[in-house]
């Protein structure tokens, strides 16, 4: 699609295989009241391709828009127009990316890294069809009905469940591991780059087949039994709420109007079925994505009889270009062995927050609300001292209204119609306004362990992989980020960068090295430069696993004097810390007390250490 001079995209009929990804894309085009498409998986794998191509199979000219996800609220929603607030002194409202997607396809790349309030916007809006905004003196709503879909690499961080149960339709999505059909797909990319037009007309066939089949599609009808055993089927599969029954009975009904059929049946169901329970089964994330095989179709068979034979030539239900034999019933390329678990079971650290004072546990799953830079836009203040950012729709407002009452300069000639007199300036120092944004306040929870040859460090690194995963599952739930340092030999080196995934945590952790002697002062400055670099958004909180002992430091420098300046930075900086000692032994040397006195941090005696004792002592660092 597109004008003269454009260069035609890739095709949406020419992308070899991912048959699961180009049928809940169809799906969601038959009926967007589905609420979208979840891929997950690897790069380079035909996602934004897909998506793109969809959109030159809608009718007309259907845009396609990519969300960047440094976009703001303003930029997604739609906001107040500056020039004719300040031209005319008119309140008229400038529509957004949502305006611009109407009829065709909008496409998040990362959704994982959107903020939560801006996901929960795109989701809302997708059901519905309609962007209704009340902001800044403008009341608007406008058709916004378009196809969602949201890309998503899990090991950048996972969705919250609530977030994620709220996509109609989730893939697994990964490159084919079949040398032909990679062959095939590399070919054909090659074709395209080397001759995009002369491409487009070899694929013009099957695109504009699709096109036809794709206007002339319209839901089916539902039969009320199909329905009642599509409620027994999500209870069976222990699926919360009514969502995965929707979603279900609205896919089956779109296949079998893409497939021109007057009522939708049980193999309908069956087709659609695990593309809308499989993300809605993963409430925790030790859990594997996707479903059991044989639990899924046991769940099936119960809910909707006996499967139908195969069709005769084995094709698929989709009816797309590049099919291959998937019977759809579970993403085709499932997780399997995410690595090796931690020795200690994971369990749930509630209320991880940085902070110094001890105030009892958060609920699961929350946040508080906290003003900064970045997150939704509350309101407006007058800045007390430089601005830290303009508050558009509140500052041209400000103007003019300044403008609209400000007497005439001596001899001035007048302004604009309801605007005063000319010569006031366009925006004036008393004018600006900056935003107020509210987000919900994450941590960063920088682990420091002593990886040297000391006593007990086997135990201590089974517990600190425990608790790590521990705080992930937590972290799972909310936006914190867990970062390991280890520190050995003469150098502490970031074991585990700063993340929220579990699938990158568990492979890092599978092996850590021990061994060597002690640079503990390299492991608490290692751990404070991170904390003071890469928390971003997020409290840091530096917890240190240490028996105090220090036998190394750099240029010859006493180790223990070197470990005590070094907490005594952290305290400068400002850094909440907790000092988990795990001396064991006779006699003790109490050293970690005092490197806990020099950071102002808490000191936790650990003797029977483990990640479920490390995350209780965790549990307890709420507030500030």
């Amino acid at each position: 699609m597109g004008g003269a001079g454009v260069t035609p995209g890739f095709p949406f009929s020419a992308v070899v295989g991912q048959d699961d990804v180009k049928l809940a894309l169809l799906l969601n085009a038959v009926d967007p009241r589905i609420g979208g498409v979840l891929l997950r998986g690897q790069k380079g794998s035909a996602k934004s391709t897909l998506a793109r191509g969809l959109a030159a199979l809608l009718p007309g000219e259907a845009p396609f828009v990519d969300l960047p996800v440094g976009a703001t609220e303003d930029r997604v929603v739609g906001t107040i127009d500056i020039e004719a607030a300040l031209t005319e002194g008119r309140r008229r409202f400038h529509p957004g990316l949502l305006a611009a997607a109407d009829g065709g396809v909008l496409y998040v790349d990362e959704v994982n890294l959107l903020p939560d309030h801006l996901v929960d916007v795109l989701l809302d809006v997708a059901a519905s069809g309609v962007n209704r905004v009340e902001r800044e003196g403008v009341s608007e709503a406008h058709p916004a009905r378009f196809v969602l879909a949201g890309s998503m690499n899990p090991e950048e961080g996972e969705l919250r469940p609530q977030l994620l149960d709220r996509f109609g339709l989730a893939v697994d999505v990964a490159a084919n591991a079949d040398p032909a059909e990679r062959a095939e797909a590399v070919r054909r990319r090659l074709a395209h780059d080397a001759d995009p037009a002369a491409f487009a007309r070899e694929w013009a066939d099957s695109e504009a087949g699709l096109r036809e089949r794709l206007a002339a599609a319209r839901p089916a009808a539902l039969p009320g039994p199909l329905l009642e055993a599509v409620s027994r089927l999500c209870a069976a599969a222990g699926a919360e709420g009514l969502r995965a029954d929707l979603v279900i009975c609205r896919a089956a009904a779109a296949l079998a109007g893409w497939d021109d059929r007057g009522a939708a049946t049980a193999s309908d169901v069956r087709r659609v079925a695990p593309l809308a329970l499989a993300h809605r089964r993963r409430r925790d994330p030790f859990e594997a994505p996707g479903m059991d095989r044989d639990q899924l179709e046991d769940a099936l068979d119960e809910a909707l009889g006996d499967p139908p034979p195969p069709p005769p030539d084995g094709g698929d239900a989709g009816g797309s270009e590049g099919s291959d034999d998937s019977d759809g019933t579970e993403p085709r390329h499932a997780a399997g062995d995410r690595g090796p678990a931690a020795p200690d079971a994971p369990t749930r650290v509630i209320g991880i927050h940085a902070g110094r004072q001890p105030t009892g546990e958060a609920p699961s799953g929350r946040r508080s609300p906290t003003l900064g830079r970045r997150g939704r836009l509350v309101g407006d203040r007058v800045p007390d001292g430089p601005a830290t950012g303009v508050a558009l729709g509140a500052t041209t407002r400000a103007a003019a209204a300044r403008r609209a009452t400000a007497p005439a300069p001596a001899g001035g000639p007048p302004g604009p119609a309801g605007l005063g007199p000319a010569g006031l300036g366009m925006v004036t120092a008393e004018d600006l306004r900056e935003p107020v944004r509210e987000q919900l306040a994450g941590n960063l929870v920088v682990l420091a362990v002593d990886a040297s040859g000391s006593m007990g460090v086997e135990r201590r690194m089974e517990a600190v992989k425990g608790a790590v995963l521990s705080l992930l599952l937590d972290a799972y739930q909310r936006r914190d980020r867990v970062c390991l340092v280890t520190f050995r030999g003469e150098d502490a080196e970031v074991a585990l960068r700063p993340t929220g995934s579990v699938e990158v945590a568990r492979h890092r952790l599978g092996e850590l090295p021990t061994g060597g002697r002690t640079p503990l002062a390299a492991g608490i400055r290692t751990a404070l430069q991170v904390a003071t670099t890469n928390s971003g958004p997020h409290r840091p909180l530096v917890v240190l696993v240490s028996d105090g002992r220090a036998t190394a430091a750099p240029g010859g420098a006493d180790p223990v004097a070197a470990a005590l300046d070094a907490a005594a930075e952290v305290r400068r900086r400002g850094v909440p810390a907790l000092v988990v000692d795990v001396e064991d032994g006779s006699p003790r040397l109490g050293l970690a007390p005092e490197l806990a006195r020099r950071m102002g941090a808490r000191c936790v005696s650990l003797p029977e250490l483990s990640a479920g004792a490390l995350g209780h002592a965790l549990r307890g660092m709420v507030g500030g």
